[in-house]
């Protein structure tokens, strides 16, 4: 039986590899890489974790607060962040507030009540202000919650937002807020009503919000209830561990990534998860066991074999060609990739696909490199902004169903992600949110040798940078009876000096009667060179 599953085809897994260093988890939809995710117990992801901070100064220039939550680099909040959410994504609920209120009760311990309504208090000075107010408010030194939006990338540090949510599989707590919303995802009038109805029922502390995911779609009222107990334990354990530490410490702490994938992964049509790791099997199934039901937690089966887990489903040559500038598509056309300081540029080509009507053929290729550029920014965790030059198009038409079939293919994409029309350059801008390093930056370091430019200078460049060297240093010292000179460079370099340009070197021995000697030295770097006396050892400089 167990063997059958591994038989089984065009379905969806998901494949959890555990090792004492890093966790990945990859979702194969039939046999194809769709989302993967690697995290390391060393660079622990802190997008998402929530913290008392304290503001350590203002910029006035960037209108943002710096704040220390205990991390490297103080964290950035920009003013924007200071003041209270609209949740663009969700549509408010209105309802009797005090009808509500008459049906809740403290969950609060002793202990921790004190500290809560501490932070709520904090939380509160943001409403009702504008952002001339905040440096009044919120002075140097004061505390402040706020929860990391962005981890820090590169040389910046984390983004943090005082708009505080704790994402649960059905149910978004708002620990500071009272708003309660649907995803504007559901789009059903029925269903939004009886989530509506379901959500008007959960017993939430006053002073509280919640929104519904989409994943709330059809569920039953009992996962909610599971869903909201879940994060107000979480929250409450936070608030009742940390109640009497100074600022900056952290609140809550954004799950682990077999948690996380439980959250946001797992869903209905799933058909297996498979798990090569003992510890991490039983918490998986425990999780799905508590939050979705027993059904769910069945599909949940252990990996034994020999042969790692990523390996015996091709998993490995998927993620290698993460790594490829150049993406080939099935139609023989290809896209190419390269991530900047500024933006992610993207290129589509035709390649090899040379149909009879040119013009069906450039569209077909386009509507093609959709999917994959759609997938390629969810396996490479690509954000900010990108640029993608599609294969010109002369009709109107072909531009709008091409910028249609992106705007529709991202929508299933968990990342924030805006896209805007073919621009008449032939160009589609897009934004994508990304709160953690890509995937190339998480994995490489800058080349040491070619310091992260990708190329070298060429054999024919030294070899005219050394030849302007050597006719500087001969004019200086050519009077000099006993001078002589000699070159330590790369072996390619040498190569291409005596042959190609050794007509060079004699005449310029030639005329200053000057002993000019060469010598390859494979420890020197390609772009480097030295030029020496041979009696004293002694650089020129």
């Amino acid at each position: 039986m167990f063997s059958n599953l591994f038989e089984k085809k065009n379905k969806k897994q998901l494949l959890i590899n555990c090792e004492k260093m890093e966790k990945r988890v990859a979702l194969l939809n039939n046999s194809r890489l769709e989302e993967y995710q690697i995290e390391r117990d060393e660079e622990r992801n802190i997008a998402g974790s929530v913290y008392l901070g304290r503001i350590v100064n203002y910029e006035s220039s960037l209108q943002a607060a710096f704040v220390d939550i205990g991390t490297e680099k103080n964290a950035f909040l920009h003013y924007w962040d200071m003041l209270p959410a609209t949740y663009e994504n969700s549509e408010k609920i209105l309802f009797d507030r005090k009808a509500v209120n008459e049906k809740k009760r403290t969950r609060l311990n002793k202990e921790s009540d004190d500290f809560n309504k501490y932070m709520t208090n904090l939380a509160s000075k943001r409403k009702r202000i504008n952002i001339n107010d905040l440096p009044r408010i919120f002075p140097v030194g004061s505390e402040i919650p706020v929860q990391v939006s962005k981890g820090p990338i590169g040389t910046k540090g984390p983004r943090v937002t005082a708009n505080i949510t704790l994402p649960g599989r059905y149910l978004v707590l708002l620990p500071f807020e009272e708003d309660f919303g649907i995803s504007k995802k559901i789009e059903d009038r029925a269903e939004r009503e009886r989530l509506r109805k379901i959500m008007l029922e959960l017993d939430i502390p006053e002073g509280m919000g919640c929104i519904c995911r989409t994943f709330g779609e059809d569920r039953k009222s009992v996962f909610f209830k599971r869903d909201i107990d879940m994060l107000l334990e979480l929250w409450n354990r936070g608030i009742s561990e940390n109640g009497r530490k100074k600022a900056p410490f952290v609140i809550f702490e954004e799950p682990s990534l077999i948690e996380r994938t439980a959250r946001d992964f797992l869903t209905e049509d799933i058909d297996e998860i498979i798990v090569d790791d003992e510890n991490a099997y039983l918490h998986i199934k425990d999780i799905l066991g508590g939050l979705v039901s027993p059904k769910m937690a069945s599909k949940v089966h252990r990996y034994s074999k020999a042969r790692p887990l990523f390996e015996e489903y091709g998993v490995e040559k998927h993620i290698a060609a993460i790594y490829e500038r150049r993406i080939p598509l099935e139609s023989g056309g290809f896209i190419c990739i390269d991530e900047t300081e500024a933006l992610v540029a993207i290129d589509v080509n035709s390649g090899t696909n040379k149909g009879k009507n040119q013009a069906d053929t450039i569209v077909k290729t386009n509507l093609e490199a959709c999917d994959e550029i759609a997938r390629q920014t969810r396996l490479r965790n690509i954000g900010g902004i990108i640029v993608i030059d599609f294969i010109d198009m002369r009709p109107a038409g072909d531009r709008e169903a091409v910028f249609k079939k992106m705007k529709n293919i991202i929508k299933s994409d968990r990342a924030r992600t805006k896209v805007y029309p073919i621009s008449r350059l032939g160009l589609m801008e897009m934004t994508r949110q990304r709160d953690t390093e890509s995937i190339r930056e998480a994995m490489f370091d800058i080349c040491p040798y070619c310091e992260g430019r990708g190329k070298v200078k060429s054999a024919v460049s030294m070899s005219v940078e050394i030849q302007r060297a050597l006719n500087e240093i001969i004019r200086r010292y050519h009077k000099d009876k006993n001078f002589s000179v000699r070159v330590i460079m790369h072996p390619t370099v040498l190569a291409r000096m005596k042959n190609s340009d050794s007509i060079f070197l004699t005449e310029m021995e030639k005329k200053y009667s000057t002993h000019i000697s060469f010598r390859g030295d494979i420890s020197v770097h390609l772009e480097e060179f030295k030029l020496i006396d041979p009696v004293t050892a002694e650089e020129y400089r």
